[in-house]
């Protein structure tokens, strides 16, 4: 079933000259291309609820074409962080085009795989389940041996093709009015003036007061027992890793609906 949540118009945004060097790459893509776009919440390694949702998206969507954004967060705390991060490697159908943006954990596991971050930190933050999808048994190693050995058994498990993924993933993507993060932004400041860390962490003031511009963020990163519209941004993080239920929000006609 598909649910109407709410009718939203909105102009295109003038953003600033001024701006900052992100670390991640951002993209803009013309909203006359992609009439209709479907937004998919944390996945958290919940590789059974990503391929039910992209059903969906591909029964609602037939033989149109459309975009798929992804949201961010595809690793730690469910199950199958491997097999998911495998999947987003794999091309989507001819007819849709898929996105996946930088969630906060993606970026911690990548930088933990490049050495930037300590095993200690990480595995503290969400690690043991993402090693465990990969065959590691992080609390076995390190009782038998140390960090280093922690190191080699990732660097032998985790093949490039992830490592190349998590390096490239987006951290924003604007069609139009339309602003595509993580976590959200820094209210009222300009699209370019925004930082990675923003995008990827910030939860207060911005899920109060909302991104105070001329823009509709929709985002994940604060689970809630339902998908928030208000306020200028959508949230549809619904906790899959604990509630089973994976958010997927369509976006056509100027209209957000949720796919059920």
């Amino acid at each position: 079933m598909i649910r109407t949540i709410r009718r939203f118009v909105g102009q295109l945004s003038k953003d600033s000259s001024a701006g900052v060097t992100p670390e991640r790459p951002r993209m803009v893509l013309n909203p006359a291309d992609w009439p209709v776009i479907y937004a998919i919440g944390d996945v958290h390694g919940c590789y059974d609820q990503l391929v039910a949702a992209e059903r969906r998206i591909s029964e609602d969507l037939g033989d149109a074409h459309g975009l798929v954004v992804l949201v961010g967060d595809y690793v730690d705390r469910g199950a199958r962080s491997c097999d998911v991060l495998e999947h987003l490697c794999q091309p989507s159908r001819p007819n849709i085009r898929r996105i996946a943006l930088c969630g906060n954990h993606d970026d911690w596991f990548f930088k933990f795989l490049n050495n930037e971050l300590s095993s200690e930190t990480w595995l503290r933050f969400a690690g043991y389940q993402t090693l465990t999808s990969y065959g590691v048994d992080a609390a076995h190693i390190l009782r038998i041996g140390d960090t280093a050995a922690l190191r080699k058994a990732v660097d032998q498990a985790v093949p490039a093709s992830h490592r190349i993924l998590l390096e490239t993933l987006p951290s924003m993507l604007q069609v139009g009015n339309l602003v595509f993060v993580h976590a959200g932004i820094r209210n009222g400041l300009s699209l370019e003036d925004q930082s990675d860390a923003d995008l990827m962490w910030i939860r207060e003031p911005f899920l109060t007061r909302g991104p105070e511009l001329p823009i509709i963020v929709v985002h994940g990163h604060t689970p809630q027992v339902q998908p928030h519209l208000g306020n200028g941004r959508i949230g549809i993080d619904t906790g899959c890793f604990a509630t089973g239920r994976l958010t997927v929000v369509k976006i056509a006609s100027g209209t957000a609906r949720i796919l059920s």
